[in-house]
């Protein structure tokens, strides 16, 4: 008899253990996230966690969305495929997650797209390669201006400077590659003859062979397209062997700390970049200066210097939490319909103006072309 009441107990306990927990469940809505937080790509990774904790805090301290507190799951993927298509499934079948937000980098975000359109669960990517969402993929989003603005935002830059020969330099990550195909693709549209075309390891510490060859050509201008730290290791080998030419570098370095990885050979790099870089800067009449100014203040005085990494991540947890207001929950199918529909949000990106045929919902003038002047950033046009 006494051992019928301790089962029963057990089972009882167990039972009040599994309704509080469902309870809990059902009173928050999961953020699921995975993220480059180490490895190369953690210069992006590490201040879009950052932003996301940060804001998801807030945002329950306010009293949560639609009634229920966020509760954010993140796994750091490092930067690696693998990981992330793991991780991935993890916050589908076991975590039960509502959105996915992530993907810093684009190899990592493009190999678990499968996955996302199969289990039909909304994600909106923090990653730059223009294949994320062309063709459109019905699940899936995202935040950052695309390489193929960043090139095209170049080469203009370069038509107006008369640079019609350049070389090219780029790694062998997924960002790295979207990018150079890119390049090549825009490049008649623009007038540009392609002189040289290298690559390099995302792990090399040293490109001078590379840029020796480059210094051998008629270039009349470099670009740089990659993101984590090797582009300040070109920018430095550049400035080592005495090559004067105009060098570009894409939106995949618009942080302080390639800035600070690059020392006075940046000087005079030339980018595209969101206004964010520039908050203080913009006009008073520009609609994004209250949102990027209020960002990077809050940032600041918690992390230290802002990067566009983290305003990528901004965009994207607000899209998704504005998407699930209007959609009173978070059915899988309202949620995507919703973020579809964002029209006139003000982001660290510029204005998203989402649409069936268009899942990124920026257009070139959300890209402002900077220079490093001083060791810092300056508007050019």
């Amino acid at each position: 008899m006494f051992r019928r009441v301790v089962v029963l107990s057990a089972l009882f306990a167990c039972f009040a253990w599994f309704l509080t927990v469902s309870a809990h469940a059902a009173d928050t809505i999961k953020i699921g996230s995975f993220l480059a937080v180490s490895g190369n790509a953690s210069i992006l990774g590490d201040p879009e966690l950052k932003t996301l904790q940060m804001y998801i805090e807030e945002i329950n301290a306010a009293g949560g969305v639609n009634g229920k507190k966020l509760e954010l799951i993140h796994y750091d993927s490092a930067g690696k495929t693998k990981e992330a298509n793991d991780f991935v499934k993890k916050l589908i079948k076991k975590d039960n997650v509502d959105i996915i937000l992530g993907g810093t980098t684009s190899g990592e975000t493009l190999a678990v797209i499968d996955v996302v359109e199969q289990e039909q669960i909304p994600f909106i990517s923090f990653a730059g390669a223009i294949e994320i969402v062309e063709p459109v993929k019905k699940w899936v989003f995202k935040t950052p201006h695309s390489d193929k603005m960043a090139v095209a935002k170049i080469y203009e830059d370069m038509k107006k400077r008369g640079i019609s020969k350049v070389a090219l330099i780029t790694g062998n990550s997924g960002f790295d590659k979207s990018g150079l195909k890119q390049l090549h693709a825009l490049a008649p549209q623009y007038g540009i003859t392609i002189v040289a075309d290298e690559t390099y390891d995302n792990n090399d510490t040293d490109m001078t062979t590379q840029l020796t060859k480059i210094r051998g050509t008629d270039a009349q201008a470099i670009i740089n397209f990659g993101l984590g730290k090797a582009p300040a290791i070109v920018a430095k080998n550049i400035k080592q062997l005495g090559i004067k030419l105009p060098l570009y570098e894409s939106h995949g370095v618009a942080t302080k700390e390639f800035l600070n990885l690059a020392g006075d050979a940046a000087e005079g790099i030339r980018l595209p970049a969101a206004a964010l870089l520039v908050a203080e800067k913009l006009p008073d009449s520009d609609p994004q200066k209250k949102v990027v100014t209020a960002y990077k203040a809050k940032y600041e005085a918690k992390y230290g210097p802002v990067s566009t990494f983290g305003g990528h991540a901004y965009d994207g947890l607000f899209i998704a939490v504005e998407a699930m207001k209007r959609a009173k929950g978070t059915d899988k199918a309202k949620v995507r319909d919703e973020i579809e529909k964002t029209k006139g949000f003000i982001g660290t990106a510029g204005v998203f103006n989402m649409s069936p045929t268009d899942h990124m919902g920026l257009d070139l003038s959300a890209f402002k072309m900077l220079e490093v002047k001083n060791g810092n950033w300056e508007i050019v046009n």
